[in-house]
């Protein structure tokens, strides 16, 4: 499980960065869509450490005593936080994958040759 936290934690990181780099190094609308998947990378790695991760930490508690009364609810809270970690990731992805496909698409002038001028 430590090792888990370490790789996600490396590949949040690296996904962050990388959107963010390709925001300062374009223009337009393809900077506001890398920014924007930055910033929800950003958001799920925060859910994460702070909704999800607290919350994993007291269900470990569970194995070795006993669950609270409430567990239902904070199930509930868990599940919450990973629906909201997900979308915003899903989104992330969404963004980066619309703008890869808009930059490698070829325009429909890009074959015709130039004419002299």
């Amino acid at each position: 499980m430590k090792m888990n936290g370490i790789t996600v934690q490396g590949a949040m990181a690296v996904s962050a960065l990388s959107s963010l780099a390709l925001a300062a190094l374009t223009r337009g609308r393809p900077r506001i869509l890398a920014t924007a998947a930055g910033f929800l990378t950003v958001a799920s790695f925060l859910i994460t450490r702070f909704g999800n991760v607290p919350i994993n930490g007291l269900i470990k508690q569970w194995a070795a005593t006993a669950a609270p009364a409430d567990h239902a609810g904070i199930l509930r809270r868990w599940e919450l936080f990973n629906d909201a970690r997900t979308l915003a990731a899903a989104v992330a992805f969404a963004l980066l994958t619309v703008l890869a496909l808009r930059e490698t698409t070829p325009s429909p002038t890009a074959d015709k040759p130039q004419e002299p001028a």
